[in-house]
């Protein structure tokens, strides 16, 4: 039987799977992925990409490609509550509320200010795709689509796996020393025995792409569109929309996802689903629906016990599966990947212990943790919008009616309810104004040597992000300047493994002690000092306001753009201190570094 030896085996082939190819080729890391499916997914699922994965796919040179076919911020700014797109009775057609959205429109000047680039929507079947290409061009990964993983085993010495190719039924083995489970926990969790922990079967939910001509009620600058109204009783029943572009102006395509009940014994065919949809949207007997794609699925709040077990690790919806709301599976998923690819770098290139693979259950855990929170969170708010609305979880069609009549009326009261809407209404920012949550994730446990400083208080409703140095933390952004170019903090990692040491204007001997630890090492360092006269003067004035350090302090930022060590000024001996804490950070003294 056929054998092939490679570091990494990556099992899906989804966003998670190909990212961690592409990121690993990136950092020179060969790696087999294989899935079982002959394509990428053809469903629409997710599609927004928040502020700090564009931040990831711009490191890793991807960024480019979806900002030539993704949506514009300008076309992305907004989500719209309304009653239904058409109808002629008097509660049709009724905007409820809008709120600015994604760091568009009002939010656009903060996003910019706190990142080298502005988030975008692009459908995961589209997503993917591109995905796949870029890590297919990269010299270093393999990508076998149509072939399944059929058994595993690991050793002290690496991975067994048993691999079929189902075009031909050909059956080989794969030798690694590590496998990437990105394979949404249908096969590897479930032989490692890994728990889902939280609550399952809450909702039955539908999903239909399709395509229809809904220019005249669907605006440039809108992205989701929520339609809560009588008949529906409540926002999940009513219909959530979302555009898929391939256009962004006029969008052509579609996606609907509305709640059905357990007992509903509509069989949801392409056939059966176009009255559907037609009812929900209440649009002419005359506008033409096209149906590509329908999905079913339960609302879940899940999240693994275990992220790593020894050589293997659980990555992507294999780790954590939740509602839609806030866009975070797919992001998280991409972070997850960002966050393990130079950590199995510096491993397999004998730069760091293999304890430093530890840390990625301990960093990304807590983070699935709070986004499965959250996810489930906003998708449940969703209902306290309906009661700002007045209606009545089971109340019969006539008593909802009343409560969107007083809405709309110009009485008294019915000012009072249009306030307690924008009130209740307003409490999804938590879903579409989720900055800090986006940007702001820290680990506090970790590859990280903390500073004794205290975690900062963080806005609970998820929105204020405040950039620092405080180690864990994601690096600010601020633009740089020097005699030739303009870049970003961040551009200095580039997509490699490097660390980045920064410091200012008088930091001449953390500079000296770093060139002198990278001549006696095999360690990856790109020095930036900052300041008027250093070479890189700081444009933009952020690094000033959250750089956190004096002139002749320092900071250490990891591969992934995350801070790993700060000190705010000089120390006695700067070569000593940047010693330690490489070591600390990566397991291996500097000696054994130099040996490797």
């Amino acid at each position: 039987m056929k054998e092939i030896k490679v570091p990494v085996l990556i099992v899906g082939g989804g966003a998670c799977g190909l990212t961690s190819s592409l990121l690993l080729s990136d950092l020179k890391i060969e790696s087999l992925l294989v899935e079982r499916h002959e394509s990428t997914s053809h469903l629409p699922k997710a599609h927004y990409l928040n502020q700090r994965t564009m931040e990831i796919l711009r490191q890793h040179g991807v960024a480019d490609d979806v900002v030539k076919v993704g949506c514009p911020i300008d076309n992305m700014g907004k989500i719209v509550f309304r009653t239904s797109f058409g109808g002629d009775g008097t509660l049709d057609g009724k905007v409820i509320y809008e709120l600015d959205a994604f760091g568009g429109r009002s939010l656009k000047e903060k996003y910019a200010k706190d990142g080298p680039i502005l988030s975008n929507n692009y459908p995961q079947f589209r997503f993917e795709p591109l995905l796949r290409k870029h890590a297919e061009d990269r010299k270093y990964g393999q990508l076998l689509f149509s072939h399944e993983l059929i058994e595993f085993n690991q050793d002290d010495n690496g991975i067994t796996a048993t691999i079929t190719n189902k075009k031909t039924n050909e059956t080989f083995v794969v030798k690694a020393d590590y496998m990437i489970a990105a394979d949404g926990g249908k096969t590897i969790g479930k032989k490692l025995g890994v728990k889902m922990e939280g609550p399952t079967n809450i909702l039955n939910m539908v999903s239909t792409h399709f395509s229809a001509e809904l220019h005249k009620y669907w605006d440039e600058e809108t992205l989701l569109t929520f339609l809560t109204n009588p008949e529906g009783g409540d926002s999940w029943s009513s219909g959530a929309m979302a555009k898929m572009g391939p256009s962004w102006d006029k969008s052509e395509e579609y996606v609907i996802h509305f709640m059905f009940r357990p007992d509903d014994p509509t069989e949801f065919t392409k056939e059966n689903m176009v009255p559907r949809v037609r009812q929900l949207l209440k649009v002419p007997d005359d506008l033409e629906i096209n149906v590509h794609a329908i999905s079913s699925w339960i609302l879940e709040g899940v999240l693994a016990d275990r992220y790593q077990f020894d050589r293997i690790f659980i990555a992507g919806d294999a780790a954590h599966r939740h509602p839609p709301t806030t866009g975070l599976g797919m992001n998280t998923a991409i972070q997850d990947a960002h966050n393990l690819a130079w950590k199995l770098a510096l491993v397999l290139k004998n730069k760091a212990d293999k304890s430093l693979l530890d840390t990625y259950e301990k960093e990304r855990r807590p983070i699935g943790m709070r986004n499965v929170d959250w996810a489930m969170f906003t998708f449940l708010n969703h209902f306290v919008m309906d009661a700002g609305i007045g209606l009545v979880p089971g109340a019969p069609v006539e008593q909802n009616k009343v409560a969107f009549e007083v809405l709309f009326s110009d009485t008294p009261m019915g000012r009072t309810r249009r306030q307690r809407v924008k009130e209740t209404f307003d409490t999804q920012r938590t879903e579409c104004q989720a900055h800090d949550l986006e940007m702001g994730f820290v680990y506090e446990d970790g590859a990280v040597i903390p500073d004794g400083t205290d975690t900062p208080l963080s806005d609970p409703m998820g929105c204020e992000y405040i950039p620092t140095t405080r180690p864990g933390h994601r690096l600010p952004h601020s633009w740089l300047k020097s005699s030739e170019k303009e870049v970003s903090t961040h551009d200095f990692t580039g997509a490699s493994e490097n660390f980045v040491l920064i410091t200012g204007e008088k930091g001449d001997k953390w500079i000296d002690a770093a060139q002198k630890l990278i001549k006696e090492t095999d360690l990856n360092i790109e020095t930036v000092k900052i300041g008027k006269d250093t070479g890189w003067n700081d444009k933009s004035g952020y690094w000033a306001l959250y750089g956190g350090i004096n002139d002749d302090g320092v900071v250490i930022v990891r591969p992934d753009n995350h801070i790993a060590f700060r000190t705010a000024c000089i120390s006695e001996n700067p070569y000593q201190t940047l010693e330690s804490a490489f070591a600390r950070l990566l397991g291996i003294s500097v000696s054994e570094t130099a040996q490797a």
